[in-house]
């Protein structure tokens, strides 16, 4: 396969626009469990579920921090591939965009993992709610 700044450049609209998905899931949750917490030590409100919801809760925080750190792991290799290409190095480039696609790849599981871990999250609040649907 050649490589060419052509094909660097596919994932330059690519990554960031993960990051930002990946950075307002991370905000998000950031403020559920600031809530959570003011909830739970100002207003001394305990939820039924409250230890499953903070296992669920610190494990999202775990999937989110590594998916996060592969998508900016992606960016830099992609950054590292133009500058391999820039100095006509076009084996270390073809090896470092490899790196790339991986990162991006290993990301991408991650957060299809932490969507999974979010719907148990769904399913576990409403779990104390006694609505049936016909």
């Amino acid at each position: 396969m050649n490589i060419d700044y052509t094909v660097t450049a596919l994932m330059f609209p690519a990554i960031p626009l993960l990051m930002g998905v990946y950075s307002n899931r991370f905000h998000t949750l950031s403020k559920l469990i600031r809530e959570l917490h003011d909830e739970h030590v100002y207003e001394k409100h305990v939820p039924p579920e409250w230890q499953k919801q903070f296992l669920n809760l610190s494990n999202r925080i775990y999937i989110l921090r590594w998916t996060i750190m592969f998508a900016a792991f992606g960016f830099l290799f992609n950054m590292l591939t133009v500058f391999a290409l820039y100095l006509d190095e076009l084996f270390v480039a073809r090896v470092i965009f490899g790196s790339c696609c991986l990162s991006m790849i290993i990301s991408i599981i991650f957060f299809i993992r932490e969507i999974q871990v979010s719907t148990n999250a769904l399913n576990l609040h409403m779990s104390d709610m006694d609505v049936k649907i016909d």
